[in-house]
């Protein structure tokens, strides 16, 4: 029996909140999916940005949860630009504060993360279950990263429950948090034991995930494969491998109504592979914004992320004193660890002609980098999926990438076999060092000096389709095997 009706959790969802792919993912994936004529509700905490962005807002019911000493509310509205209803667990307390969804003005965690995640998991828990006095259930819920492991759990108390879809965008982010705390949060006893969410002496969100989906699903084939060894597993590769049989990897898609070169309303100049002379427009427009010097056979290698080890900044950094012996001139757009801002400062105070960077997240300017820089470094350590490469590749922005992950899964590197066969759509290295790293740059900017090839390069990469509608049929097909396996096990 096919799953009609699914509600789909996460805590951010663009364009309502942001602060990575995890909101790309659930704001796009959502759509796509209504697209296959299915009933698709998604639902987020009620943040106190979130609710400053959307209209027409009512409330639909009221919750009282246990362990939570007021009522909590359940708001609807639309999830912006499309007709996919939007549901918010409005609970003031919790989650009508400054910063954003995960950490203070100041960027440290929340203290009492473990509390308002826990409300989020037990509203959506209690719709699942019919408790909410909704005329609306759902035949499986679709949860997102450690903020809503503990739905799974929760729900499998139950054998009323639906099935559930566990996705992982990145492992090492866990949710883990102590006996103090799981104490003050109201959970049944027994999800304290190294069979259940008790982790290290610690209780591990994404582990409810884990133990308790009916099926488990990463954002790549590549990192679903990894995080079942010692090097990326975090220390649950015991676990997933145990669990091999739920586990697959679906790669993200892309939204191109959102990132399309040829109708970016964030550039000066449009362009697609007929008109891609425009292209050297924002190329100039994009180093004066920068305070570079504008001249177009420059080349200009971008890079967009979080200032932290994962994302491989600390290579970058370490490889620039080699690089810029050359004419090429970096764009940089970050934030993150303060250690790596005082350093990616620095180097920009010490190569002011050829290193230029914004600390911050600019959704416009990343647009603009996309649409203007020839090259795109993205040298993560691991990369669970990573959208930035795919996003590159339709704005012709050749990506130069480590060899992890989804960064493989979606990049075909660059060598004699596949540039001939007008295959290659960018440049892997193997090692995440800065030699490595430094080698497949200098193969990039080799071939951006030989135009005939380079364009032949481009045009390959313009012209890869990784869109939505591929990866929301699979995720169809694991909604179907998730039902049976909770039919199955109900049956037992």
């Amino acid at each position: 029996m096919a799953v009609k009706k699914i509600l789909f959790a996460s805590s951010e969802i663009h364009p309502v909140i942001k602060t990575g792919g995890l909101a790309d993912v659930c704001g796009s994936l959502p759509i796509a999916i209504k697209t296959l004529r299915r009933d698709i509700k998604v639902i987020m905490p009620a943040y106190a940005d979130a609710l400053a962005k959307l209209n027409k807002i009512k409330t639909i019911a009221t919750l009282q949860l246990e362990g939570v000493s007021t009522p909590v509310r359940l708001l609807e509205t639309r999830l912006p630009g499309s007709s996919v209803t939007l549901w918010l667990v409005d609970s003031p307390q919790h989650f009508d504060r400054p910063g954003n969804p995960y950490t203070t003005e100041q960027s440290v965690n929340w203290p009492d993360n473990a509390q308002r995640f826990t409300v989020f998991s037990k509203a959506v828990a209690a719709i699942a279950l019919r408790q909410a006095g909704l005329d609306w259930h759902p035949d499986l819920v679709h949860c997102h990263d450690w903020q809503t492991g503990l739905v799974p759990a929760l729900l499998a108390q139950s054998p009323d429950a639906p099935a559930t879809v566990f996705t992982i965008h990145n492992l090492a982010y866990q949710g883990l948090f102590s006996w103090q705390q799981f104490k003050s949060l109201a959970l049944p006893e027994k999800l304290w034991s190294h069979d259940a969410m008790e982790f290290y002496d610690q209780i591990s969100f994404i582990k409810g995930g884990i133990i308790y989906a009916d099926m488990i699903n990463t954002v790549s084939p590549r990192y679903a494969q990894e995080i079942c060894t010692k090097q990326f597993g975090c220390g649950l590769e015991g676990l997933l491998s145990h669990k091999q049989n739920q586990l697959t990897g679906i790669l993200n898609g892309v939204d191109y109504s959102q990132w399309n070169p040829s109708q970016d309303p964030h550039l000066r100049h449009n362009y697609n592979t007929h008109s891609f002379h425009y292209r050297i427009l924002n190329k100039t427009d994009l180093q004066r914004r920068f305070g570079l010097l504008a001249n177009e056979s420059i080349p200009v290698i971008g890079m967009i992320g979080r200032l932290v080890s994962q994302k491989g900044f600390d290579l970058l950094l370490s490889a620039l004193p080699k690089l810029v012996q050359q004419p090429v001139q970096f764009v940089i757009l970050g934030s993150g660890e303060q250690t790596l801002q005082d350093q990616l400062i620095d180097a920009t105070q010490k190569y002011p002609d050829q290193v230029a960077a914004v600390i911050g997240y600019d959704e416009v300017l990343a647009h603009q980098i996309e649409g203007g820089a020839d090259m795109f470094l993205m040298p993560s350590r691991f990369e669970p999926c990573g959208l930035n490469q795919i996003y590159s590749l339709r704005y012709g922005t050749i990506p130069i990438v480590h060899r992890t992950g989804g960064l493989v899964n979606t990049v075909i590197n660059a060598t004699d076999t596949t540039i001939q066969k007008g295959t290659a759509t960018g440049f892997w290295f193997d090692e995440p060092t800065a030699a490595s790293l430094s080698e497949a740059v200098q193969k990039a900017l080799d071939l951006y000096k030989q135009p005939r090839l380079w364009k032949k390069l481009v045009f390959s990469a313009m012209q890869q389709d990784f869109s939505w509608r591929r990866s929301a049929r699979l995720y169809l097909d694991l909604y179907s095997q998730a039902e049976a396996h909770s039919n199955a096990a109900n049956q037992v």
